[in-house]
């Protein structure tokens, strides 16, 4: 998985479970994606700092995901239900379909 992606996954899983001024830093290196030299001037920190706390919170996120699997569980769900929506489209079963669109929609 793009490793982007895959930090933007796990800051939506995890994120509200690493300490504010951690997630500030994360959100802002990551979903709006200033560079390492952008945040050290903001928040008056060394580029070497601000990589670290990047690091130590993927480190932090993937532990979580490790013991608590939702992540995988969410991806797991979300294929189950497009197969699902797959057979219902071909078997002509709009309820069972539109059910599934409003699933996946939702996730």
């Amino acid at each position: 998985m793009d490793k982007i992606v895959e930090q933007g996954l796990l800051y939506d899983f995890y994120g509200e479970l690493l300490t504010e001024h951690q997630r500030k830093i994360y959100e802002e290196a990551i979903s709006e994606d200033l560079s390492l030299s952008e945040l050290a001037e903001e928040y008056g920190i060394s580029r070497q700092g601000i990589h670290d706390l990047i690091k130590r919170c993927d480190k932090i996120m993937l532990g979580y995901e490790e013991k608590l699997h939702l992540m995988d569980k969410f991806k797991k769900t979300r294929e189950t239900v497009a197969v699902i929506y797959s057979i219902a489209e071909h078997a002509g079963q709009e309820e069972i379909k539109m059910l599934s669109q409003k699933i996946l929609d939702e996730l």
